[in-house]
């Protein structure tokens, strides 16, 4: 524990201040693993405080995966840092965490640091760059769902904000302020320090490949009748290429 908190406040100390002591058994562990903690802990951010009192009920989805909070181990460097509950906003692309999944208890921002992860249906949530089908290179949270000896396969989900309009007469209805859902997917190869999106149309894919690869998994794709839009589709692919 000792370790931990050296390197976070070696790393982190000074960028933000919060405490949030997690659920770990005794009280001198409570109080240790709580300042480990309050190192990566931040002020939510501004844009969605201003509409934190907004009563979602009256919008269409969401700005989150889910709207309460879940368990998760938040670890720094593969390291076990303590127990806490987490909700991610994806719109803000912001995880919200605290010591319980009480209502009343006031949450903050986790700490956008590379180094940090969650662990999500025992799988790595943490903050990544990545370079999206256009070309362009942008930071954002990544998980991972699939790691091989060739290639891993993340998962990016956002949400994207629609304002409503209201009825323009009695003939049309109002449309109603709406959060959408959506998902993309990327992969890295190892040995190389760079993750990219993956299109979703099996033809692209293939030219992301290997080109020693190229003939063999349009084969695959063909004879399996897969479409790599599915999510489940697009496992098999990557088991396969793992293989």
């Amino acid at each position: 524990m000792l370790a931990i908190t050296a390197i976070a406040s070696t790393s982190l100390q000074g960028q933000y201040s919060g405490q949030v002591p997690t659920n770990m058994g005794g009280a001198s562990q409570n109080a240790a693993v709580g300042a480990v903690i309050a190192n990566f802990l931040g002020p939510v951010n501004e844009a969605y405080q201003k509409r934190r009192e907004i009563d979602l009920d009256k919008f269409q989805g969401s700005p989150y995966t889910s709207n309460t909070f879940a368990p998760t181990i938040l670890k720094h460097n593969d390291e076990v840092v303590g127990n806490i509950y987490y909700r991610y906003n994806a719109l803000n692309e912001e995880i919200e965490i605290k010591k319980t999944a009480s209502k009343e208890e006031a949450y903050q921002a986790l700490v956008k640091d590379k180094e940090i992860s969650l662990l999500i249906n025992a799988k790595p949530l943490s903050f990544k760059t990545f370079v999206t089908e256009k070309n362009a290179t942008l930071n954002g949270y990544l998980s991972l769902i699939q790691k091989g000896n060739k290639y891993d396969l993340y998962k990016r989900t956002l949400v994207k904000f629609t304002e409503g309009q209201p009825a323009q007469n009695s003939f049309v209805a109002a449309v109603p302020s709406r959060f959408t859902k959506f998902t993309e997917f990327y992969f890295q190869k190892n040995g190389v320090n760079r993750i990219d999106q993956i299109p979703q149309k099996n033809k692209k894919l293939i030219k992301l490949v290997d080109e020693s690869k190229k003939e063999e998994l349009k084969l695959f794709l063909k004879e399996k009748d897969l479409n790599i839009k599915s999510e489940l589709d697009l496992l098999k692919v990557f088991q396969y290429l793992n293989h």
